[in-house]
């Protein structure tokens, strides 16, 4: 399976992550995202991706866009323990609310990342931050509750895709000028993934030290 990726992306990161926790083999593709725009080159929008964005998966000349989706697809084709997609409509919908709610975090904490980080200036920052905040407090609140009914995972019992499409860009809020330090349950639920056996990091999210204390 192919992957075209970008290093610093939270969306690619969650493809490179779930494949990991599946114990999936990617051949990653580099794209020049930063400051090359190569995602945006014509030879890209006519064979990879007419949507001009990452990431984008080639399974055995499948090809699909859209991070949430490719989730779904992975979930589908190679969860053989059904934990990561459950089989159930009410699982589903439930999950899929989360796959949304993973979008507007890319539409807030991910935008004020981009503003920080890679300078995009055009974004309106103060929108982007009030926004992610709006959604970290409804996020702590949920996982409060999951927490104190005995789950620490966004759905169920196991961690699933909703968790996935949610981690990165919450995990990496703080680049984008947005603390997490009023959300203890948020917290809690990052080091909870990052402590899933063949999880995987990136820059600005490691992985745990066997050993390491919380």
């Amino acid at each position: 399976m192919k992957l075209y990726d970008y290093e610093l992306s939270g969306n690619c990161y969650k493809i490179r992550l779930f494949c990991a926790l599946l114990g999936l083999d990617i051949q990653r593709l580099p794209v020049n995202f930063y400051p090359g725009k190569e995602h945006k080159s014509e030879k890209f929008l006519a064979e990879i991706n007419p949507m001009g964005q990452l990431p984008v998966i080639d399974d055995d000349g499948f090809i699909l866009r859209d991070a949430q989706a490719i989730l779904v697809y992975l979930a589908e084709r190679y969860d053989r323990t059904g934990v990561w997609w459950p089989s159930s409509p009410e699982a589903r919908g439930l999950i899929q609310t989360w796959l949304s709610f993973s979008d507007d975090l890319t539409r807030t904490a991910s935008a004020a990342r981009l503003h920080d980080a890679l300078g995009y200036t055009e974004i309106d920052v103060h929108a982007a931050r009030k926004g992610a905040h709006k959604l970290l407090r409804y996020l702590d609140d949920h996982l409060a509750v999951r927490h104190f009914n005995g789950s620490p995972w966004l759905h169920g019992g196991s961690p699933s895709i909703a968790d996935i499409a949610c981690f990165p860009y919450v995990a990496l809020a703080p680049e984008g000028g947005i603390s997490l330090d009023e959300y203890p349950d948020i917290r809690q639920w990052i080091w909870d993934v990052r402590s899933l056996p063949r999880f995987v990091g990136m820059g600005g999210i490691m992985a745990i030290d066997i050993g390491q204390d919380n």
